[in-house]
């Protein structure tokens, strides 16, 4: 097969034959990459994808590898190879064509799109431009491109037949791409104008493409899938090669844009996210990195519209219709316009930047271009987030416009915008706003929703569809136009057009509606009317509403016409159908109630002989019934029909049944296939001979899935009549799949429907219908086809033969997918009136016009004719429409009727009877006036009257329950009136604590009064229970943890003996010599140990003496504290007003913190009337008890007194009164006669008030004189019943006393009235007293309260000052949390900048450390190698070369080249160039090799020195190594101290800003004015010893502070005198230190030579003692020697473990041997024993019997036995032999050849097949 290249120029031929190969090319490229979780992408800001290129080349390399075919190379070559500019698929080819059923002859070409009239404007990116005379969009399966000026159109279908998912235009407008839907779908390029397929994009999604757009060069496309992968894709689409894939999100995802600017980023949006993409180049290849953007504060929003702005940020639009500026993945502001109002009133669609404007484009209908140069820097300026900004311009498309994407193009040199509008409009708009802008123009106009309902006209080509936008629209399918529009104010539900008996004209449609209204329209030719045939731009049709009537509440679904036109049917979701006459207007005849909604109407073909209707309801009844006849109906109340004949059809699901049946058969079917299968085996086998096995048992079989009915009913989707009383059904739901063919029940008396459970009696399948069930059902005229449209929008035509349906009829069938798969359901279809024609409508908008068979044979011009418009239409007067949806229907106007003519009927009833009630009367008061006439022996009573007392009685009940009746219904206004007074008293009463009481003297005109408290809010509760602020920071600072950055001292490594490290995994003797070697070593190791240990204990006690030398610039921590507490305690002096003064910092004081202070003041000042009032309160419940005192007592001296004279009674004390005002409380209790009492007064002062406006000032003197003469009056009653009650006593005692007593009752007398007398006095006395107890009680009480009131004032005072400053605090505060936000960033960022200084410096100490430990490691190296050297070694040059010389062994180099590999260049540089340093410098002319031992030199002594010069090299390295990292080390710390240099200069700085602005702050508060109070003796500031009038330059100062600073004054004076006196005892002491010091460093010195003299004298140089004790002895040699003498004796004991095993292995040799002779002899007895068989064989042969002549079972079982036993012996003989030649053979294979022996069913087998060759002779063998 040829490749792309190779096609170029070739004919069309010849490019389709390339098709196959490319794809399979283009399927075999790369694998997808791993997809990450979906959950992963809500918690991960940035999501790293790696692309799949390099999958790409692993695969080609694996395939590389592999044996291919020719056919196989062939393309991988072409994988290579760039496809041709100039390729080009075939259409042809690669579009999708009808399904026909093989051989069922059906031609391809049964139907033929012809034309489109609908258009999916809810998609919402549907309209591409890609020049001024052409406009693209989706229709289905199909892309339309239409024609602007001719108005033709032309058709792209999709390959897959699954749907078109999106179109995107190519930046040159050459190319434009084509995402489809289905499975796997394809993206096809084509290209323009030529429309063919430039290039085909696969597998770059499952189910289907969502949107796509091309790069700003036009080299990359960006796809996005859909449900379930969300793939966004990045394409080289020229090359058909995938460059990056990545998840884009979890949920649906609306667009992809590149970056205008930047082509290497992406936007991606959708529901609830928005998500920035950047291509980024890595090492490991080109990546796919996705951030997504996080809302904050603000709401989440789907976004549908936004733009990628020059700079990287982003606007987008959000739903409640402002912008949004993104930068950095999260949001800089929202845009808003002037007053929070938003941009627009809804979602924004789509967001254009053109020629540096900002244009958006809303659901609203509003097009506004925005000031770019100011969104762009936009930032907030409050906590809102909000920046308020104005349009510069702005253009309302139109009314009821809902705009969803706009494209641009130059016509002419002019800009024009296409805009897509959601409401069914395609507009043309001009944007430049100037004075020669157009007006918005309208290019067409198409229903905006799904379309409800079709219908064509039974005369000509017209065609009427209406849908829920509220139109009706009326086409004309053969001059492919639209004739004419109606709006209505609801949507339209169902369509029928009147059929020709109807009427002849065919103009007159039905409309039903969603609010249960039908319209009778009429389409006319408006030319055929006189008045307006001359008129211009007259248009094709016209419609006009001829009848509007509302049968039913709710839509209505369906609608229809009888056969013979007579009556019209209408059916609704609100379970009714009705039934109308038809005539010049339609009549109502009734209605019946239905169990469910109605789903469709269809009444008996003329072919039956009665006329019935069969109804379908939805929820799976199905009703028939005969049509009403309208004279028959007398609808006198109600046009509900109760008696018309109804046959009920209530489905019952059968399916579960059926697959059940199914189900068994296929198990029977296999069953039977298994039995077969199984005696023809058994057959084969006996054929052969063999016997029968017994088979295994077979599996038991799954149960049988138990009978499934669905608890809702299937809906039925549609049906129609086979014959009468039978009819098909469609469902919906579980029961899809299959035609139902059902009859009604021929039983008279039916049972409830509900009841009911009908089966239909014929069942046909439908091939791939389960999850696509069949919505409709056509045919056409002749019924020889019939039509379904299926809810994936494909049509389907199936050709009938018999004009039945049956299962054969049924299976070869024709299939086009047509509307869109997804929300396409066809709706309806329709046949035009002669079947030349085939309509469809779908869910997706879109209404398709086909040719039935091929158009060729039509030769005739077709014309669709208008009808004329009726006689006398102009004179008639418009009818009346129903616009109001809560409008009455038929039924409830009757009603209505019927209620008011019964309502009229009992009115006129009642008036008569009131009429009979009014003689009556007159009669009854005529006989009572004869009654009172008569004389009165002769008059009747009122009892006698009375013909029955029950009737009063009934009567009085009749009262009682009127009256409790009245009661009910007064109850809500009753409780409406409590509620009202509870709210009065809950916000007048009960938010006060204390009401003012006032407490009245008894004796005298003092009074005390209470503080009106309004009770104290939660808020100030919560801020007392809560801590100071104090305390809250010092708990914060104490609750942070301090990060404290330990520094780990590393210790250094402890070189360990050899002899420690070993651990031998053998247990090794040891002899007594090596012993005591080893004891030797020891003891010398311990030695030296010890030597080092003290040497490092001296050096540690010299570290720790240094240590604690303090430095020079020492200070004593004692002195540093008492400085700080002395700096922080001396205070300051300062005024506030001076223009040095700083605020302390603890001294700031901010809104809270006053706020603080103002709740904690208002509540000390609420405690403080609290209890004062509780005091008060306790006062006046003194005063009620002392009034029941006096009470009780006044009734003890009444009774005294009773026994006195009256000369002899004192005067009684007044009770004290309780004032109104000291139970304040009582003015709210109440009761009925207060009430009433209080209505009259009202009353009274509503006369007296009228009365006034007539005379004033006469009624005032009148009313007071009236209220003057009350008030004596009711104190003139009261003295006179007292002075009546004292008479009345008086004369009771008078009367007591008329006899005379004796002397002994007169001297009891005598000292009753003594007692009395004295009874009298105490009584008064104790009344006065607690009177006069209470006065000074509440004087006292009241002194108290005056002292209160001025402390309260003076709270009043600080609490006026303090709010005055909390307002100029809360003016500032914000700034100042700016500043002290700043300052406390800083101070943050030093603290963090300190602690990385600090942890640098720790690490820079810890590197020093290193490299001194290092050092410190290569002296005692080159000091061990001198040591190891010994003294006077003739080879101690050429050893120290070895040793200094820089050379690494092989194996220490590979290892080290290796790790090389994961480092960096710099690291490998470094370590490379130390093995190609120069070496050491040293004679030209040298005699040994240093990498060879010369001879006479110890070759312990070199390998030790190879070793050192391993170690030394190491450390070396590591020297280095730890160099660097400490110089990296110190430019980090260079670094970190200039940043925090910075750092410290910013923060001096913010700190000094801050003090301004508290000095500032000061100043301000400084300026209020703050009330102090004082006595004169208190001021002590005079000027020429007066006091003046101006006290601004006054201080004030309370006495304790006064005192205190002139004690401190003292105090400070002695405290200096002590201080100069320690001062000069610490300076003589120093002195003397310095001298002490310098007599210390003479000695040091003087000690020092000394012990150099001395050493110079001993050894001749200066000798390091310490090196000498470490190395006294070599122990390396010793441990060395040590090694080899063990290594002698183990190798000793290895050799005598071989000669062990060697004899060993010679007796198991001899031992084999004896067992082979014992086989051999066996062997040979076996050899004599068959020949004997064989002579016995050979004589039984000679003579055989008669009776024993054939063939024996017996014998032959016999003899197949010995066949197997002879040759299990020949086996074994080959064994045996082969054991034999192994045995014979004395290498020392011996061993691993009997190994290779294995033994299988008893029997040996030998190691390779050769060996299992027969011998000449076959011997028997017995098994060993």
């Amino acid at each position: 097969m040829s490749s792309p290249n190779e096609q170029e120029g070739a004919d069309e031929k010849a490019a389709e034959g390339t098709q196959a190969d490319h794809s399979s090319v283009q399927e075999s490229k790369s694998s997808l990459p791993k997809e990450s979780p979906a959950g992963e992408e809500e918690e991960e800001d940035v999501e790293h994808v790696e692309t799949d290129t390099e999958s790409i080349a692993d695969d080609l390399e694996e395939q590389d590898n592999t044996e291919v075919s020719p056919k196989e190379e062939k393309i991988l070559e072409g994988k290579e190879k760039k496809i041709s500019e100039t390729f080009f698929y075939s259409y042809e080819d690669i579009y999708s064509r009808p399904f026909v059923t093989e051989d069922s002859g059906i031609p391809i070409n049964l139907l033929t799109l012809k034309y489109s009239f609908g258009y999916d404007c809810i998609r919402s990116v549907n309209l591409m431009v890609l020049d001024s005379q052409s406009l693209l969009y989706v229709a289905g399966n199909q892309v339309v491109i239409l024609d602007l000026k001719t108005k033709s159109q032309s058709y792209v279908r999709s390959s897959s037949g699954g749907g078109i998912g999106f179109i995107a235009a190519h930046p040159t407008k050459q190319y434009f791409a084509v995402g489809e839907k289905g499975e796997k779908p394809n993206l096809i390029i084509y290209d323009y104008p030529s429309l063919r397929p430039y290039r085909i994009l696969r597998e770059g999604t499952k189910k289907g493409y969502v949107f796509g757009d091309f790069n700003h060069t036009g080299t990359l496309l960006a796809s996005i899938g859909s449900s379930p992968d969300y793939m966004l894709t990045i394409w080289d689409w020229k090359q058909e090669k995938i460059v990056l894939r990545s998840k884009a999100f979890s949920q649906d995802v609306y667009r992809v844009t590149f970056s205008p600017d930047n082509e290497e980023q992406l936007t991606t949006a959708g529901v609830g996210h928005i998500r920035f993409w950047k291509m980024a180049h890595t090492f490991t290849g080109l990546k796919l990195q996705g951030a997504l953007g996080r809302f904050g504060k603000t709401a989440v929003t789907d976004i549908i519209g936004y733009v990628e702005l020059p700079d990287g940020k982003v606007i987008s639009g959000a739903e409640w219709g402002n912008l949004l500026l993104w930068e950095g993945g999260l949001i800089k502001v929202e845009l808003c316009r002037a007053g929070h109002k938003p941009c627009h009133k809804g979602p924004i669609s789509q967001i254009v930047l053109d020629e540096g404007e900002l244009v958006t484009v809303g659901k609203d209908g509003f097009i506004r271009v925005w000031n770019f140069e100011a969104i762009d820097p936009a930032d907030s300026v409050d906590e809102t987030g909000l920046l308020e900004m104005e349009p510069m311009n702005e253009l309302r498309v139109g009314k009821n416009v809902s705009l969803s994407f706009m494209c641009k193009i130059h016509d002419c040199g002019q800009p024009f915008w296409y805009a897509q509008d959601a409401n069914g409009k395609i507009w043309k708009l001009d944007l430049t706003f100037s004075n020669i802008t157009r007006d918005p123009e309208c290019l067409c106009t198409f229903h905006s929703r799904r379309i409800e309902a079709m219908s064509v006209s039974p005369m000509t080509y017209l065609l009427a569809t209406t849908a829920l936008d509220r139109s009706v629209r009326i086409y004309d399918f053969i001059s492919n136009s639209q004739q004419s529009e109606i709006k209505f104010k609801q949507g339209g539900t169902a369509l029928s057009w009147a059929p020709h008996v109807v009427n002849p004209k065919g103009s007159l449609i039905a409309v039903g509606f969603e609010d249960g209204v039908v319209r009778i329209i009429e389409v006319y030719d408006p030319k055929g009317l006189p008045t307006l045939a001359e008129r211009p731009n007259i248009s094709n049709a016209e419609i006009n509403l001829k009848q509007a009537f509302k049968p039913h509440t709710a839509a209505v679904t369906a609608l229809a016409y009888e056969r013979n036109g007579d009556v019209f049917a209408t059916g609704s979701k609100d379970k009714t159908v009705f039934f109308f006459a038809v005539e010049e207007e339609y009549k109502p005849i009734g209605f019946i109630h239905v169990p469910g909604p109605v789903q469709a109407l269809q009444w008996s073909p003329p072919s039956h002989v009665a006329s019935t209707l069969l109804i379908l309801c939805e929820n799976g009844y199905v009703l028939q019934v005969p049509a009403p006849l309208p004279e028959k109906q007398e609808p006198v109340s109600t046009y509900h029909i109760k008696n018309l004949p109804t046959q009920y059809f209530h489905f019952y699901s059968i399916k579960s049944r059926i697959k059940l049946e199914e189900e068994i058969a296929l198990r029977e079917r296999k069953k039977q296939e298994k039995e077969k299968a199984k005696l023809e085996r058994i057959k084969q086998l006996q054929a052969m001979g063999k016997e029968v096995e017994e088979e295994e048992p077979e599996e038991e079989e799954e149960p049988l899935p138990s009978i499934y009915i669905p608890e809702e009913p299937s809906p039925i989707l549609c049906g129609f009549y086979s014959a009468p009383g039978k009819f098909w059904l469609s469902l919906g739901g579980y029961d899809s799949g299959f035609l139902y063919h059902c009859a009604f029940s021929s039983n008279e008396h039916q049972e409830d429907p509900e009841n009911r459970q009908d089966e239909p009696f014929e069942v046909i399948p439908i091939e791939d219908t389960d999850d696509n069930p069949i919505h409709q059902i056509s045919f056409c005229t002749s019924r020889l086809l019939m039509f379904c449209g299926m809810q994936n929008g494909a049509l389907r035509v199936y050709p009938l033969q018999d004009k039945d349906l049956s299962v054969n009829t049924l299976k070869a069938y024709w299939s086009f997918s047509v509307h869109d798969n997804d929300y396409g359901q066809i709706r309806g279809i329709c046949c035009s009136y002669d079947d030349r024609f085939l309509l469809t409508c779908g869910g997706d908008g879109n209404i398709f016009t086909f040719n039935i068979l091929s158009p060729e044979d039509v030769h005739e011009e077709l014309k669709a004719k208008i009808p004329p418009p009726r006689m006398g239409l102009l004179k008639e007067k418009a009818a009346e429409d129903i616009e109001d949806p809560s409008a009455c229907n038929i039924e409830e106007v009757k009603q209505k009727k019927e209620y008011e003519r019964i309502m009229k009927e009992a009115e006129d009833k009642k008036s008569r009877k009131r009429e009979e009630l009014i003689a009556l009367r007159q009669e009854f008061l005529f006989l009572l006036q004869k009654n009172q006439e008569l004389p009165k022996h002769m008059q009747l009573q009122r009892e006698q009257y009375e013909m029955d007392r029950r009737v009063f009685e009934e009567l009085n009940r009749q009262t009682a329950q009127r009256i409790q009746l009245v009661e009910k219904e007064l109850a809500w206004e009753h409780e409406k009136q409590l509620i009202g007074l509870q709210k009065l008293q809950n916000w007048f009463r009960d938010s006060l604590e204390f009401d003012t009481v006032v407490v009245h003297a008894i004796q005298s005109n003092h009074q005390i009064s209470t503080y009106r408290l309004v009770a104290v809010s939660e808020k100030y509760y919560r801020d007392k229970e809560r801590p100071s602020w104090k305390k809250t920071v010092l708990k914060r600072a104490w609750k942070k943890e301090e990060k404290k950055e330990t520094i780990r001292d590393r210790k250094p490594k402890i070189v360990k003996e050899e002899a420690d490290k070993v651990t031998s995994k053998i247990q090794k003797p040891s002899t007594l010599f090596i012993e005591r070697r080893r004891e030797r070593i020891r003891r010398i190791v311990e030695k030296s140990d010890k030597e080092k240990a003290k040497i490092m204990k001296r050096k540690e006690e010299w570290e720790k003496l240094y240590e604690s030398k303090p430095s020079h610039d020492y200070e004593d921590p004692r002195d540093v504290q008492a400085i700080k507490e002395a700096q922080e305690n001396m205070g300051c002096y300062k005024l506030k007003t001076a223009t040095d003064y700083r605020v302390p910092q603890d001294k700031y004081m901010n809104t809270e913190k006053r706020t603080m202070q103002l709740a904690s003041l208002e509540v000390l000042i609420y405690k403080k009337k609290v209890n004062m009032n509780k005091q008060i309160m306790s006062l006046r419940d003194i005063k009620v008890s002392i009034i029941e005192e006096i009470k009780c007592l006044l009734q003890e001296l009444k009774s005294v007194q009773a026994a006195l004279d009256l000369s002899e009674c004192l005067p009684l004390p007044l009770i004290p009164q309780l004032h109104p005002d000291e139970v304040p409380e009582k003015r709210f209790e109440y009761d009925h006669d207060i009430l009433l009492k209080f209505k009259e007064e009202q009353a009274a002062k509503a006369k007296l008030q009228e009365q006034s406006e007539e005379s004033p000032s006469s009624d005032a003197f009148r009313h007071s004189f009236k209220e003057t003469g009350s008030l004596q009056q009711t104190a003139s009653s009261h003295t006179m019943k007292r002075s009546l009650s004292m008479v009345t006593e008086q004369q009771k005692i008078f009367v007591s006393e008329k006899a005379e007593p004796t002397e002994i009752e007169l001297e009891i007398l005598k000292k009753k009235k003594i007692k009395n007398l004295y009874l009298q006095k105490t009584l008064i006395n104790k009344i006065n007293a607690l009177v006069t107890n209470f006065d000074a009680e509440l004087r006292f009480l009241r002194h108290k309260k005056l002292q209160l009131d001025v402390q309260m004032k003076y709270a009043d005072l600080s609490y006026i000052t303090w709010f005055e400053e909390l307002l100029i605090l809360k003016n500032a505060e914000k700034n100042e949390n700016i500043l002290q936000g700043h300052v406390n960033t800083l101070r943050s960022e030093q603290e963090a900048m300190q602690s990385k200084l600090n942890s640098c410096l720790a690490q820079m100490e810890d590197k020093k450390s290193e490299i001194v430990k290092l050092q410190e490691c290569e002296k005692a190296l080159y000091a061990s190698f001198q040591a190891s050297l010994g003294e006077n070694n003739e080879f101690a040059h050429f050893l120290t070369k070895v040793l200094r010389k820089k050379f690494r062994s092989m194996k220490k180099k590979v290892e080290r080249e290796t790790d090389e590999k994961d480092k960096s260049e710099e690291e490998s540089d470094e370590e490379s160039s130390l093995e190609s340093d120069e070496e050491d410098s040293g004679s030209e002319d040298e005699i040994f090799d240093i990498s060879v031992c010369p001879e006479n030199c110890d070759k312990a002594l070199f390998q030790n020195t190879i070793q050192l010069r391993e170690k030394r090299l190491d450390i070396k390295e590591a020297l280095i190594r730890e160099k660097k990292i400490a110089a990296k080390l110190r430019k980090e710390y260079d670094v970190l101290f200039e940043k925090a240099k910075s750092v410290e200069s910013s923060l001096n700085t913010a700190e000094k800003e801050l003090d301004i602005f508290q000095w500032n702050k000061q100043q301000k508060l400084n300026d209020l004015y703050a009330v102090v109070p004082l006595k004169l003796h208190q001021v002590e500031y005079f000027f020429n010893g007066e006091i003046p009038r101006d006290f601004s330059q006054a201080l004030v100062f309370t006495n304790q502070s006064l005192e205190y600073l002139q004690k401190r004054i003292a105090d400070l004076h002695h405290e200096k005198i002590m201080q100069k006196k320690i001062f000069k005892k610490a300076q003589k002491k120093y002195k003397q230190l310095v001298r002490d010091k310098k007599e210390m460093e003479v000695t040091i010195q003087y000690l020092e030579e000394k012990c150099t003299q001395l050493m110079m004298l001993k050894f001749g140089r200066v000798v390091d003692f310490e090196a000498v004790q470490a190395r006294s002895v070599n122990i390396r040699v010793e441990e060395l020697e040590l090694q080899i003498i063990e290594k002698e004796y183990e190798h000793s004991q290895e050799i005598k473990e071989c000669m062990k095993r060697i004899s060993d292995l010679e007796q198991k040799l001899t031992m084999l041997t004896k067992e082979n002779t014992i086989k051999m002899r066996q062997l040979n007895q076996f050899c004599l024993e068959k020949q004997q068989l064989e002579t016995k064989l050979d004589s039984l042969k000679d003579d055989p019997g008669v009776e024993f002549q054939g063939p024996r079972s017996a014998d032959m079982k016999e003899k197949a036995r010995m066949e197997s036993q002879l040759k299990c012996l020949a086996h074994d003989e080959a064994i045996l032999r082969e054991e034999i030649n192994l045995l014979s053979r004395k290498d020392g294979h011996l061993i691993e050849q009997l190994s290779l022996l294995t033994r299988n069913n008893q029997f040996l087998q030998p190691s390779s097949p050769q060996d299992l060759e027969a011998p000449d002779e076959i011997f028997p063998v017995l098994k060993a």
